[in-house]
């Protein structure tokens, strides 16, 4: 499917600035635009991709003006976020257009459904449903009342328990281990403000990449980019009860305890420990080796690598045990004569 730059500057209702005859056939975010790549420019603070962009068109607001040549042809629209939304949704509808007449039949027998292909040596379990386009690799257990969806990648000797469901498009690497009721490929939180209040839903388009030597705890969901990959590097540990938001990466061996929290678009480094309901906030980049306590929560960058941060908002160990104590010692009060007479009467 391609589309060209009059065509969808015809549908949103924007303006051309530059080639409109220039196709694109799927969406990204600005920072991994490449050639046939429709991205979109909403944030000042991604406006230096712009600039370096390989996308062949980026959506924009008709307030923006740009500081430096930008190489890829622009669609000035009046808001970039609502016509991103917009243009997904569009992309969504055509998508299943061509899928009508694929739908897999109920089965209620005590069997599992394999329409996918898998290799020799990997055990299916009762009641799982393996679609159309999937492919699962060899010595795998996965175990019963398992749904993965369509065009879903498994690896060799991955194990998945029972309920986990892997949504349509989303990757498994190799001995990756899924524990029961996790949720792999969910759509992202995204919602467009409208001018009466609502939201329009911004359709997820993107998917879920896991790679090698991960292991995924019970009930934790993984969402699916909005554009793009979220991305679980190798060597990951997720707890129980963890969510992952949309194009989050999470770097190789990180390793983060139950009910934390990371918010859309954050990247962690390699080697980060993340304490039990640690709180993550959206768009922000984390060095590696970074170690965070238990309730901590971070809502900007982090650039230091190997510091322990604890409290919120966040702050070195050091410099939140000083803060503790000052804080601890403006508490402590004399009582006063007249609490002490009253004591003694």
């Amino acid at each position: 499917m391609k589309l060209t730059a009059r065509e969808i500057a015809g549908q949103l209702g924007g303006d051309i600035i530059g080639d409109p005859d220039v196709t694109v056939s799927s969406p990204a975010r600005i920072e991994y635009g490449k050639a046939g790549n429709i991205c979109f420019l909403a944030n000042p603070k991604y406006e230096k991709y712009l600039y370096t962009t390989n996308a062949s068109i980026v959506l924009v607001n008709r307030s923006f003006t740009p500081k430096e040549k930008v190489n890829a042809t622009m669609i000035a629209v009046d808001d970039a976020y609502k016509a991103v939304a917009d243009l997904l949704e569009w992309f969504s509808s055509l998508k299943r257009s061509r899928r009508k007449g694929n739908r897999i039949a109920r089965i209620f027998s005590f069997v599992h459904t394999v329409r996918g292909k898998v290799k020799r040596g990997t055990w299916i379990g009762e009641y799982t449903v393996i679609e159309r386009g999937a492919r699962v690799g060899r010595d795998c257990q996965i175990y019963p009342q398992v749904y993965i969806g369509r065009n879903v990648k498994v690896g060799d000797n991955v194990t998945i328990y029972p309920g986990v469901k892997v949504y349509h498009d989303c990757v498994i690497g190799d001995n990756c281990t899924l524990h029961s009721g996790c949720v792999i490929g969910a759509d992202g939180f995204g919602f467009a403000p409208l001018e009466d209040g609502s939201y329009k839903k911004i359709q997820q388009t993107g998917n879920v990449i896991i790679e090698d030597n991960v292991e995924i705890g019970a009930n934790t969901c993984v969402d699916r980019a909005t554009m793009g990959s979220t991305i679980i590097r190798r060597g990951v540990k997720l707890d129980d009860l963890i969510m992952v938001a949309h194009n989050v990466e999470i770097g190789s061996d990180t390793v983060i305890a139950g009910q934390s929290g990371i918010a859309g678009s954050a990247h962690l480094g390699e080697h980060c420990v993340l304490g039990g309901q640690t709180g993550i906030g959206g768009h922000i980049t984390i060095a590696p080796h970074t170690t965070f306590a238990a309730k901590t929560g971070l809502m900007k960058d982090w650039k230091t690598p190997g510091q322990s941060l604890m409290g919120y908002p966040a702050m070195t160990y050091m410099h939140y045990m000083r803060s503790y104590s000052a804080f601890k010692k403006s508490g402590e009060t004399k009582p006063s004569t007249r609490d002490s007479d009253a004591a003694h009467s």
